[in-house]
């Protein structure tokens, strides 16, 4: 099943507001840099791998700033923070999702894959938002990208799902902990979804074809969802509409979770 490219919204939600986005040089977080964008709001992306970076610079629009961090370094880390306080001042959005997944039988994996997934999707969300965090206003939002990997078993992501699922825990954590400061965390948790990160999985075409075909069959509404649709929630949790919702996960997978 083919999908096709949508329009991100032209509204002005997102007015005069401040977003970070950590792997936002494609796939979801692309998405949301260009409908945060398209709303109205000031943007910082990140990424790591050269070719999405010199893409991201040469298409999106020139309102967002695209920003080299590998987000397993501290270091990058805290010159991002440096980058943002320097360009915008503040922020009132921070959306956490660089990360990785990769396939591996159980037995297969060895320190250097488990690194790989806890330092990205862990150490990586943990560390971004400690150095960014004194710059998130009173009342913003922290959303970060976790997975049905986290509640739905499947077989050769066992690291991948442990990691999100030490991601959700801190969600739910830092809830509790940063609403004194009027700061909301909520997690987006996306099902099978059409990114880039399905390429880096290595498996050839008419396998990637089957497995989707298969997914598609088990997911209420028939089919994966695309990039925008994610971004649009990314969108709402961190909008005003959203103002009550703190420590959720918010399932973006088709009813596939409930199936």
């Amino acid at each position: 099943m083919t999908t096709q490219p949508v329009t991100p919204p032209t509204d002005a939600s997102h007015a005069g507001k401040t977003v970070l986005i950590t792997g936002g040089t494609s796939g979801i977080g692309r998405a949301a840099a260009e409908q945060f964008h398209a709303a109205g709001a000031r943007v910082v992306v990140t990424g790591q791998d050269p070719s999405s970076l010199e893409a991201a610079r040469r298409e999106l629009p020139a309102g967002i700033r695209v920003v080299a961090a590998d987000a397993r370094s501290t270091a990058d880390a805290a010159r991002l923070a440096s980058v943002v306080a320097a360009e915008l001042g503040h922020l009132d959005v921070v959306f956490l999702n660089a990360g990785i997944a990769r396939l591996a039988p159980f037995e297969a994996v060895d320190e250097a894959f488990y690194a790989d997934h806890m330092d990205v999707n862990v150490k990586g969300v943990v560390f971004t938002l400690q150095k960014v965090l004194p710059l998130v206003r009173e009342g913003g939002s922290v959303i970060v990208t976790t997975s049905v990997a986290d509640a739905k078993g499947s077989p050769n992501l066992s690291i991948y799902a442990a990691s999100k699922g030490a991601v959700l825990a801190l969600v739910r954590s830092l809830a509790v902990e940063l609403a004194p400061r009027r700061i909301r965390v909520n997690a987006i948790c996306p099902g099978p979804t059409h990114t880039r990160i399905q390429a880096k999985f290595g498996l050839s075409p008419e396998i990637q074809a089957a497995i989707e075909k298969d997914f598609s069959g088990r997911i209420p509404l028939g089919r994966f969802g695309r990039a925008d649709e994610v971004a649009r929630a990314v969108l709402f949790l961190g909008s005003a509409a959203a103002s009550y919702i703190n420590g959720a996960e918010l399932p973006l997978d088709g009813g596939l979770m409930v199936a």
